[in-house]
């Protein structure tokens, strides 16, 4: 069976659970295009919600379209099928990042993959609040860092040394945005008050969290005016766990692989019972991201630091609606 004999029910299922991915700022990159003749599905970017400023090359959209591709495969083999996925399938077509076509009934553990992270992808929600200080268990540890691999990235858990120069490094990049006009008024603009109506796109201000009272993690500040007023300070968690994800590589595929990497490992973490945000400041400067890369060799490129923790879920942030995200070819709504 393919996309084009399913019925709309499923069909929007699929992209719910496409759309229900993480992406920086929650602009949601992406968009989508039924090809009746590949029997397939085009994930394509979204360009006018790039950030000039915070990601001018384009590649925090392209983890955040990674992440959406591999939600859209968990969708595809809980519905029954395998799916077939290529990345940045036709070059003439730059805009078209990737090709995901369902062929034959999927296989039980779908190809290694846990069996449960259809489910998980509705739970998955950054959390921006403070953790406990559990200890994370070695076997989860090591689960995460298999589904990691399983999508061609690299996922680690750096020694507490190591932890802590990647923090300084995270709030060196925070300290760097907050004094950036540009940065600081693209920031602002993804963020909304609910009292200006609700809003499919960006981040509302009730979910952006407290900032930590012992200035140990350097959380986002999307509004980039740091008042206790508006970001209260909590105390948090004294030992912060931190996964550093990394590619062997720096080109387009390798950050459509990491966010593909990012999500398997944040559905896995969430599983597990656990929480998690993204620190992604150091990634926005070039020489601070070179600095993350694994001491002593300094190999490999650093796409996303990853905390993770036991505590509260974190809110909910809105997504688009799958009638709006699929087009016809010509930018407008497909009759699903």
């Amino acid at each position: 069976m393919h996309f084009t004999q399913l019925d709309a029910a499923i069909v929007e299922q699929c992209l719910a659970a496409a759309v229900a991915a993480p992406s920086i700022f929650n602009t949601q990159p992406w968009r989508y295009r039924l090809d009746p003749e590949a029997v397939a599905l085009e994930v394509r970017a979204a360009p006018e919600r790039g950030l000039h400023h915070t990601d001018p090359a384009g590649r925090a959209l392209h983890l955040s379209v990674g992440a959406a591709v591999f939600n859209l495969r968990v969708a595809v083999a809980h519905f029954g099928w395998t799916p077939v996925t290529r990345l940045l399938p036709d070059p003439e077509d730059p805009s078209l990042l990737a090709l995901v076509r369902p062929t034959g009934p999927a296989a039980q553990r779908h190809n290694g993959r846990r069996a449960d992270l259809y489910g998980a992808i509705w739970r998955r929600h950054s959390s921006r609040l403070p953790f406990s200080d559990r200890p994370l268990p070695t076997d989860v540890r090591a689960e995460l860092t298999e589904a990691a691999r399983m999508e061609g990235a690299v996922l680690t858990f750096p020694a507490p040394t190591e932890t802590a120069r990647l923090l300084r490094l995270t709030a060196e990049a925070e300290q760097r945005n907050r004094n950036d006009p540009d940065r600081g008024a693209e920031s602002r603009r993804w963020v909304h008050r609910d009292l200006d109506g609700p809003s499919d796109l960006g981040t509302p201000q009730t979910v952006l969290g407290p900032q930590d009272a012992r200035e140990h993690i350097a959380m986002r500040d999307f509004t980039a005016q740091r008042r206790p007023e508006r970001l209260r300070a909590q105390p948090f968690e004294a030992a912060p766990v931190i996964a550093l994800l990394t590619t062997g590589h720096d080109r387009r595929t390798d950050w459509l692989r990491a966010g593909e990497a990012l999500e398997h490992a944040l559905l896995v973490a969430t599983v597990h019972g656990l929480r998690a945000s993204l620190l992604h400041q150091s990634m926005e400067w070039p020489d601070l991201r070179r600095s993350l890369n694994p001491a002593p060799e300094h190999t490999g490129h650093a796409q996303m630091l990853i905390r993770l923790g036991y505590g509260p879920e974190g809110p909910a942030t809105p997504r688009r609606a799958p009638r709006e995200v699929l087009d016809d070819g010509g930018g407008r709504p497909y009759a699903v």
